[in-house]
């Protein structure tokens, strides 16, 4: 591109060093918003018209044309990306000036849209002051023999020289049209900067530069990637002349590339847990938006109808097919609107797209105005809502396939992203959705068959709890009238690993010896999953799965002289709550079981909004919980229905008078409970009652020792120094040697074997807890080693030494844990 003539004046002197050509006034830029104002003008356009930044800035551009044009006579400048071609402007002093204009449509930081005006002066646009360009130079020769590449030349002010006939088809303008431009400024893309540092740096230092750039060519929609090669080029007498760039095109291996990233992602990221829901998620969070711009995934309807297997192969019903929504991602999250709301069913009409990929066993590739798709949508009423807002191109629907069985269907579509999905996209997307259908059916069978198989024990209330420093407790428990029957109404307080402790209170439905066998089973369950740490939404979606399993087994075993559906009529409710007295912290999951109440140490009682969940024994929904944080001295109230629901009163005047009563002061724990008994229960109560009150504790911070541990062997012996260091200060000299052996062998297990970080702690409870806690969520395994076998005793030595170890898996990774029985004297032990 060319301009008038520059003066004299503002050339550089021969003979003197290279001066930094790129500067702005070898070029006129200027800005114009879409109302057409000029919002900035550079040194360059006022060389180039005389005017200077004060006298254009904030005045229509117009002013500067030479002559006014017609409206017909311009292009639709508003539909362009970029726009290039003469412009007669007037000159400050009146005379006219015919120049060479390149016009960037542009969206800056402000959101504003405007077009960047860029025009050469005369003086960049042609050759060098005193040097030569000519072909017969080690430029010239280098840049003929580059021809299979985009290969450009610049001078020394990184403006362009020579552009081969690749470059000018790539860029979309002719060489005479680029010349004496930067590269920033005939492609506007923040890309250019990053290449334009790299025509520096090899024009300063003579290294070659490589470098991958990834940008939009003209008239193209697909992004593509270049693989870039920078150098210096000399003349015969070995003067540096200028600086090429050659490049190539690499776009097919960056998007093989990339699918092998994404394909990678997957594999880590898809099947983080047994939830079918959370599975299905992590396949859409994969996805958008880095491939799709939305994703919905539904499975087939009849999956929830009791224990149904999905269709082997691709036999699926005639007619319309139900399929529930259980995940949805986009990339913006109101376009497109989700047609089906979050575990919402939808029934889709025959030929369909996602019936026909569920029929065929086949992922499909659909354009947004196949007839298919429209019509899909027309029939759809939700669909045909959202339709005119999605502004939907590209549509994959692809089948869920897992063991030869079809369990749903995924939908991805394009809206954002202007490329269509391609053929490569459809095998990826295949890959993807085989992947993530085997986790799914994986966590399906999980959530559906697994149960406790332990032996459950018929037993009764506990007759006493066990010893525990995290909370104080009372509690009482009260059969209903005789008439009624021996219920199912249970408590239970458990010690858990790092001092914590768990509150449990359930209640079966109905009355009678089978309700308190069955309770008895229940709370041997309860037990039995609190032993291996599981967090309280967990262990009710256990407790749901023997539920059933036990209705199941009761109905099928039924007596002659009992009716099967009285003998599988099984079903509880159940709280149950985790409390840390280092934390303060207190989780609780309840499945359709009465809130707790919490009375706060000033005397307010408040209901704790914890999800309720359905009864053990429906199935369905997942459970929730709740992490809240209880100042120490709280008081934690679990009971079941039968304390609020007594007198024949409204349960809500139950709560408020149980709320009520608990914040009443009381000297101790025992006396309240009685004093709720007396306040909300009859002299003879029509249903058993079961209340257990919990007072909080706080472990003293000196009583708690934490130390971070450099995934370092070497870090072993000086971690093992504080740790005994610590246990001296403690006072417990007796537990030296042994917590020595349990510190060397849990921290050197998590640096051999383990991910960082890692941490230990050590606890002065009742006993002196050691935790180490890293990354990984692999748990180790106790074994006998052989005689002539170097490794192995570890473990086993921590076992014969401690009264108990374990390992309790964290959102983070895992915690392996040991405690050492202490001699108690009258002074410890309390909190």
């Amino acid at each position: 591109m060319s301009g008038p003539g520059v003066p004299r004046r503002h050339r550089q002197a021969a003979g003197r060093p290279p001066a930094d050509r790129s500067d702005e006034t070898r070029a006129a830029h200027a800005t114009i918003d879409d109302h057409g104002i000029v919002t900035s003008w550079n040194a360059g356009a006022e060389l180039l018209l005389g005017y200077s930044a004060a006298q254009v800035v904030g005045r229509p551009a117009a002013g500067l044309l030479a002559e006014e044009s017609a409206g017909r006579d311009l292009p639709p400048l508003a539909e362009l990306p970029r726009w290039n071609g003469t412009i007669a402007v007037r000159h400050r002093d009146g005379h006219r000036l015919e120049i060479k204009a390149l016009a960037h449509k542009r969206t800056p930081d402000t959101g504003r849209p405007e077009w960047l005006l860029v025009s050469a002066l005369r003086d960049a646009a042609s050759r060098d002051d005193d040097t030569t360009h000519d072909d017969d130079t080690v430029a010239g020769r280098a840049f003929m023999e580059a021809v299979a590449c985009v290969t450009t030349v610049y001078d020394t002010g990184l403006r362009l020289r020579r552009a081969n006939d690749a470059a000018q088809r790539a860029i979309g303008l002719p060489e005479d049209e680029l010349r004496g431009l930067r590269l920033s400024e005939f492609i506007d893309h923040p890309e250019m900067d990053k290449v334009e540092r790299s025509l520096r740096q090899a024009l300063e230092t003579g290294e070659p530069q490589y470098l991958e750039v990834y940008l939009t060519t003209p008239g193209e929609s697909r992004e593509h990637a270049w693989s870039a090669f920078v150098t210096s080029m000399k003349d015969r007498e070995g003067r540096v002349q200028s600086v090429a760039i050659a490049s190539h095109d690499i776009t097919e291996q960056y998007w093989a590339r990339k699918r092998m990233v994404l394909l990678a992602e997957a594999s880590n990221r898809i099947g983080s847990t047994l939830d079918v829901t959370r599975t299905a998620q992590e396949l859409a969070d994969v996805v958008v938006p880095e491939f799709a711009d939305s994703v919905s995934v539904d499975l087939l309807a009849s999956l929830d109808e009791g224990p149904n297997e999905p269709p082997p192969g691709t036999e699926t019903p005639s007619g319309p097919v139900g399929l529930r929504r259980i995940a949805h991602q986009s990339a913006n999250p109101d376009i497109p609107a989700a047609a089906v709301a979050p575990d919402g069913v939808d029934h889709h009409p025959e030929g369909s797209p996602p019936v026909e990929s569920l029929r065929t066993g086949r992922a499909l590739l659909h354009d947004a105005t196949d007839p298919a798709i429209i019509e899909w949508v027309a029939r759809d009423p939700m669909r045909d809502a959202v339709a005119p807002d999605a502004r939907v191109h590209s549509v994959m629907t692809v089948p869920l396939t897992a063991r030869g069985a079809t369990l749903g269907v995924a939908v991805l579509t394009r809206h954002q992203n202007s490329e269509a999905f391609t053929e490569d996209d459809l095998v990826l997307t295949e890959e993807l959705a085989a992947r993530a259908a085997v986790c799914i059916d994986n966590a399906r069978r999980y959530t559906r068959e697994r149960g406790t198989a332990v032996t459950l024990q018929r037993t009764l209330l506990p007759q006493g709890l066990p010893e525990q420093t995290a909370v104080e407790v009372a509690y009482r428990y009260l059969p209903a009238g005789a008439h009624a029957g021996v219920g199912g109404d249970w408590f239970d307080v458990i010690p858990l690993s790092g001092a914590r402790v768990a509150l449990v209170v359930g209640d079966v439905v109905g009355h009678g010896l089978q309700a308190s066998a069955f309770m008895g089973r229940l709370r041997t369950a309860v037990l039995t999953l609190a032993d291996i740490d599981l967090a309280p939404d967990e262990l009710l979606t256990h407790l749901d799965d023997l539920v059933i399993r036990l209705s199941t087994r009761a109905g099928n075993t039924a007596g002659p002289d009992q009716e099967p559906e009285t003998a599988g009529d099984l079903g509880a409710t159940c709280l149950y709550a985790v409390y840390d007295p280092v934390s303060r912290r207190c989780t609780l999951a309840r499945a359709g079981h009465p809130e707790p109440v919490v009375v706060s140490p000033d005397g307010t009682a408040t209901l704790l909004d914890v999800p309720a969940g359905l009864p053990l024994g429906f199935g369905g929904l997942p459970f929730e919980s709740v992490d809240v944080e209880l100042p120490e001295g709280s008081l934690l109230a679990l009971y079941t229905d039968g304390l609020i629901e007594s007198r024949e009163q409204d349960i809500d005047i139950g709560m408020s008078l149980l709320r009520r009563t608990l914040a009443r002061p009381a000297a101790h724990l025992d006396t309240l409970c009685d004093t709720v008994l007396n306040a909300l229960l009859p002299d003879r109560p029509t249903d058993d009652v079961a209340l257990l009150i919990a007072r909080t504790k706080v472990l003293d911070t000196d009583r708690v020792a934490t130390w971070d541990i450099p995934a370092d062997p070497a870090a072993v012996a000086q971690t093992r120094k504080e740790a005994t260091t610590q246990v001296e200060a403690w006072g417990l000299d007796d537990a030296v040697f042994v917590t020595e052996l349990i510190v060397s062998e849990l921290v050197t297990n998590a640096i051999r074997y383990a991910e960082p970080p890692i941490q230990l702690r050590l606890i002065h409870d009742r006993n002196l807890i050691c935790e180490v806690s890293d990354a990984s969520g692999t748990a180790p395994h106790l074994r006998r080693a052989r005689t002539y076998d170097e490794g192995g005793r570890g473990l086993l030595l921590v076992a014969q030494l401690t009264a108990a170890w374990g390992t309790r898996q964290t959102t983070e990774g895992k915690t392996i844990w040991a405690e050492q029985a202490l001699a108690m004297n009258p002074h410890e032990g309390s909190l």
